[in-house]
């Protein structure tokens, strides 16, 4: 006799309701990646940051939300999602208020790497929500695309909002716009979400904490220099002591009794492909952000309000990116095909990019628009994925390594693409430029205001189509990486199965096991 296993329940409208309070910090988090976009040339006036102080301005939060990731992930899953989550909106809350009012560069460095601390908080208990909520894989994958679509579109509302915000009051004002949203998110979180955790977590693993900071930030650094400042002996000893603590910190995860990241996460059909194409397609969206948006107000001579309405129309196709793909999977296309297809498709956008001019606003945006669309696409059917074959009771470990993924991709692109950019842009600065002409595009223009005639005008010509050169070959970069990474998509997903229909899961344990109650219980 064999029995039959129950259908997963279906979530009704308090989950729903609840999923829109998720979106409140997601949206957040998502935003402060591209926040400081259109701020920046207020930034550099007022706080005349040197060209590697801006780029870690830029920087520092993605690398220490993705570095912090892993452990409040696993941290949730003990300590309860819901729990974490309020906690971190109190902490980012804080940490916008100082980032606001910082003095100096360093100060906003600082408060940024707070920010980065509070984000990691906040992130994977909104994903391992979303997986305790929706236990019918169809409906789950409904709320992922969801999921997905704040993401990405919090990033381009975070610029536009940048710009809205610095055409009428000063460049702090762009992180006070966190406090409402955080205070209501502490007001309706413990009504609405239901608290979720690990039953047997088993003893928290403290030493992977430090080893895996340890093993993100020293190689980010030294790929960033290098590619900025040329080859160094410094830099290549940062990548190597990264290196070296990465593999401490697998090793320790493989000979832990109770580790931060249990190995047989990657032993699960798909998770590991998920993981690796997430990160991918992170690099390459933004990657393209950072000079897009510089190319706008810079170049085009926009104002911070004009370039952020602008830059607005590239987002519109993520409305309609995500839940494509969710119905063209369910429909019964293979997920490596969409997968596939949405690489080939932001590729195609980066080679738009490649072709732009000092004058190409419309085939600038049109680019962003389809190299957004295809992103989507993948991003949206691997988280699926991921959180669909992991067991639900590390929905938060595996959220956060998905998340750990997509932060680490996101500020490596930036970082990597963006330092091919400067050095593309500082080859094609004449070497009689005066020295902040050669730092960056935004100092460029600051001198040659200051120069009389021609010379100013000469000058600021030749830097805005240096930075569009720098933008061109970054793109052929971008366009290159992702045309390589659709071959194993197609090859690593072609045997993994869509979302399922209601009665059945991907996950390797059931949904009883975990102990999830509206009261917290």
């Amino acid at each position: 006799m064999t029995i039959e296993p129950h259908p997963p329940a279906l979530a009704g409208h308090r989950a729903w309701t609840a999923l829109g309070v998720l979106m409140l910090p997601l949206l957040l988090v998502s935003m402060d990646v591209s926040v400081l976009y259109f701020a920046a040339p207020q930034i550099s006036a007022d706080l005349e940051p040197t060209g590697t102080q801006q780029l870690w301005i830029f920087d520092i939060y993605a690398f220490v939300l993705a570095g912090l990731l892993m452990t409040m992930g696993a941290l949730g899953d003990r300590i309860g999602r819901r729990k974490l989550l309020l906690i971190g909106a109190a902490a980012f809350g804080a940490a916008s208020l100082a980032a606001a009012y910082a003095h100096s560069a360093e100060a906003l460095i600082a408060a940024r790497a707070l920010l980065g601390i509070g984000g990691a908080t906040l992130m994977p208990s909104t994903l391992a929500l979303v997986r305790t909520m929706f236990t019918d894989p169809a409906q789950r994958a409904k709320a992922i695309a969801l999921w997905s679509g704040v993401m990405a579109g919090g990033v381009a509302l975070g610029s536009v909002m940048s710009g809205v915000l610095v055409e009428h009051f000063w460049w702090g004002s762009v992180f006070l716009v966190n406090l409402p949203a955080m205070a209501l998110l502490l007001v309706l979180g413990p009504i609405l979400l239901p608290e979720s955790r690990n039953p047997s977590p088993g003893r928290f693993d403290w030493l992977s904490v430090p080893l895996s900071m340890a093993a993100v930030l020293p190689v980010i650094y030294g790929l960033k220099e290098i590619t900025t400042e040329g080859w160094n002996v410094r830099y290549v000893v940062s990548i190597t002591v990264g290196l070296l603590f990465a593999a401490l910190f697998v090793h320790r995860q493989r000979t832990s009794a109770s580790p931060m990241i249990p190995p047989s996460l990657f032993r699960i059909r798909g998770f590991g492909p998920a993981v690796a194409l997430n990160l991918l397609s992170l690099f390459a969206m933004m990657g393209s952000a950072f000079f897009t948006t510089q190319y706008i107000q810079s170049v085009l001579d926009k104002s911070a309000l004009e370039a952020s309405l602008w830059s607005l129309l590239p987002s519109m196709p993520i409305g309609v990116a995500a839940p494509m793909a969710a119905v063209l999977v369910q429909k019964g296309l293979s997920r490596a095909a969409v997968v596939t297809a949405g690489f080939v498709i932001s590729a195609s956008g980066y080679g738009l990019l490649a072709l732009a001019g000092p004058d190409s606003m419309w085939l600038v945006l049109t680019a962003c628009g389809v190299l957004a669309f295809g992103i989507v696409m993948v991003t949206t059917q691997v988280m699926d994925l991921a959180m669909g074959a992991a067991p639900v009771e590390r929905a938060a470990t595996a959220s956060s390594l998905m998340e750990t993924g997509a932060e680490f991709g996101g500020a490596l692109g930036m970082a990597v693409l963006g330092s091919i950019g400067t050095a593309v842009y500082r080859r094609e600065i004449p070497g009689s430029a005066p020295a902040p002409a050669h730092e960056t595009l935004g100092g460029a223009l600051a001198v040659a205001e200051r120069l009389p005639g021609r010379a100013g005008d000469a000058l600021a010509t030749t830097a805005r189509e240096a930075f569009t050169s720098a933008m061109n070959g970054a793109a052929i970069a971008g366009a290159a990486l992702l045309l390589c990474a659709a071959v194993p998509a197609a090859i690593t997903l072609r045997r993994v199965p869509g979302p399922e229909g209601p009665g059945t899961e991907n996950a390797g344990r059931p949904d009883s096991l975990e102990r999830v109650s509206p009261s917290g219980v």
